[in-house]
């Protein structure tokens, strides 16, 4: 995409997950790559890299797993923790996507379930 007069965009969004299994952080975080993907228009080999954060309360596994069975098996994924705030959001994953977009796109941050809140002003 870069060669194509594309330009770096990043992305941003958030999921909150019920329980801290490694079911469930896999389906929430698939849910919202997808949602972003699909929101987007992304072209996994387009994307740069991946960071995920997921609050302290979530240890049953690492975000970046759901996002190497959706194929991004060779994109740089980072994992890391969420800083604890007091009265913050429990059980949330958040991405920041670093993705070639072409010029003129309009990035579409996703935000899902709980996390939905921290992000009211963005249509859904």
């Amino acid at each position: 995409m870069a060669e194509d007069n594309g330009r770096l965009c990043a992305i941003r969004g958030a999921t909150s997950v019920d329980t801290d299994s490694s079911v469930a952080i896999a389906e929430r975080t698939g849910e919202l790559l997808e949602a972003i993907f699909e929101r987007n228009g992304v072209v996994i080999d387009d994307i740069v890299s991946v960071v995920f954060t997921a609050t302290p309360d979530l240890r049953a596994d690492f975000p970046a797993v759901a996002a190497r069975d959706l194929g991004l098996s060779r994109t740089p994924l980072l994992c890391c923790q969420e800083i604890p705030v007091d009265d913050a959001l429990p059980r949330c994953v958040r991405v920041l996507m670093h993705v070639y977009m072409p010029i003129g796109h309009d990035s579409r941050h996703v935000y899902l379930h709980e996390a939905r809140q921290l992000r009211l002003d963005l249509p859904e």
